[in-house]
């Protein structure tokens, strides 16, 4: 059966949402191992193994910082990389690339963001823990899409476009939030060198180049000058991300018209006895390399090689180290304080009002309309999913709070909040006829 236009546009939707929803389950199990570590007999060997320390560096220049540092400061710059790469290739040829496509999401997930914000300084305001406000306001992607993947086939592919459209739109929003509000003590010197080489990555993609390398080489002097002016560094892997090209080199006709051409170099090139190939066959074969290098994207081949990666290792691992809690007895009743309440009232209540009624509104104005087939209960179920804010509540609480009581209340909160975001989304969906 031939493929429609429509088939080739979800293609790389559904890909991206396959991964997420095997990178879920990863993370699922990591939270899981962290909590039953951490409850064990064995949990001082978890605590301990997040503080060990670790050193890189040369003569007298060293970076020496625990475990989790390397992890959160570390690694998750290179999970904010690919979201950098995400929200870039949306932009230019994803669900935002347009403001038709992306009204709708954006502004759902604006809504998604401002409603959970304000109840819990609703909650907290004129506490010392009023700080947390953007704790409630994240969705992570990886969770939401896994959940509704499990939703079945009664889910129409363009409701999961929306909600990757939304969460991608939600992480914009986040990476915004840390940028601005929980930014402090800056030191402008290494802030200006990373700034100045940033510019000449953007004139490195003008002048076209290609190579990962240079780009590499330079991200990481980026990182280090955002880590040492105070400006959280995952900020860096957002924006060494938008310096990444986003072009081929060639377009499709050049590729296809040169392509056809070292195929009949190959076939009419002169053969060799046995399995080796002629001198001749593999001269053609190294112009069809080369073409097929320049008919990819910088952008996508760094985020195909990079996101199971990300997806796999360093969000489980991020995971494994920050999750983590000890649950007693008391573990209900220590759910009532101001940090938890905010939380969970923010993204279980918050989310499903914001993204539900904001999409309800631009809707009921013709600004936009539903995605092709959906219902809305649909809608619904997705707003109620948005209440999964695992990855980034975590990442956020980690900026948001230095007491360790407000740590250990927030991370209750998030994990009590996700699980039941998770669990009533998904039977709202699974009930859809």
């Amino acid at each position: 059966m031939a493929k429609t236009p429509i088939d080739h546009l979800l293609k790389p939707v559904s890909r991206f949402i396959h991964q997420e929803f095997t990178g879920g389950i990863v993370l699922f199990v990591s939270v899981i191992v962290a909590i039953i570590w951490a409850n064990s007999p064995a949990r001082e060997s978890y605590l301990h193994l997040w503080e060990t320390n670790l050193s890189v560096g040369f003569n007298n220049m060293a970076f020496d910082k625990p475990l989790h540092i390397w992890i959160n400061d570390g690694l998750m710059a290179l999970f904010f990389f690919v979201i950098g790469l995400e929200l870039k290739r949306e932009f230019m040829a994803g669900e935002l690339s347009s403001v038709k496509k992306a009204t709708l999401p954006m502004v759902a997930a604006v809504g998604g963001m401002l409603v959970p914000a304000l109840i819990y300084v609703s909650i907290n305001g004129g506490l010392p823990s009023a700080g947390g406000w953007g704790i409630p306001m994240a969705t992570d992607i990886a969770f939401s899409l896994a959940l509704l993947s499990l939703a079945g086939n009664r889910i129409p592919p363009s409701v999961k476009v929306f909600l990757s459209a939304l969460a991608v739109a939600d992480d914009l929003g986040a990476v915004l939030v840390i940028a601005f509000f929980y930014t402090a003590n800056i030191a402008f010197f290494p802030l200006v060198i990373a700034g100045g080489v940033l510019m000449l990555m953007i004139i490195g993609n003008l002048l076209g180049i290609r190579h990962t390398a240079f780009y590499l080489i330079l991200g990481i002097v980026v990182w280090g000058g955002f880590l040492m002016s105070g400006v959280h560094a995952t900020i860096a892997g957002v924006l060494v991300a938008f310096t990444i090209p986003a072009r081929p080199k060639i377009d499709e006709d050049e590729f296809l018209r040169d392509a056809r051409c070292y195929a009949d170099e190959f076939e009419v090139a002169l053969r060799q006895d046995g399995s080796l190939i002629s001198q001749e066959q593999l001269g053609a074969l190294e112009k069809i390399k080369q073409l097929s290098l320049d008919a990819e994207t910088p952008l996508q081949k760094i985020e195909n090689i990079l996101h199971p990666w990300v997806a796999f290792i360093i969000m489980p691992l991020f995971a494994l180290a920050n999750s983590g809690m000890v649950i007693g007895n008391d573990f209900f009743s220590s759910l009532v304080n101001p940090v938890s309440l905010g939380i969970m009232f923010g993204l279980v209540c918050g989310k499903f009002i914001g993204v539900f009624s904001f999409t309800w509104l631009m809707v009921k104005m013709k600004m936009a309309s539903l995605p092709l087939n959906a219902k809305w209960m649909h809608i619904c179920g997705i707003a109620i999913l948005a209440g999964i804010g695992f990855t980034m509540s975590l990442f956020i609480t980690g900026l948001a709070f230095a007491q360790d009581t407000f740590v250990t209340q927030a991370k209750y909160g998030i994990l009590v909040a996700s699980f039941f975001a998770g669990a009533i989304g998904l039977v709202v969906l699974r009930r859809i006829k």
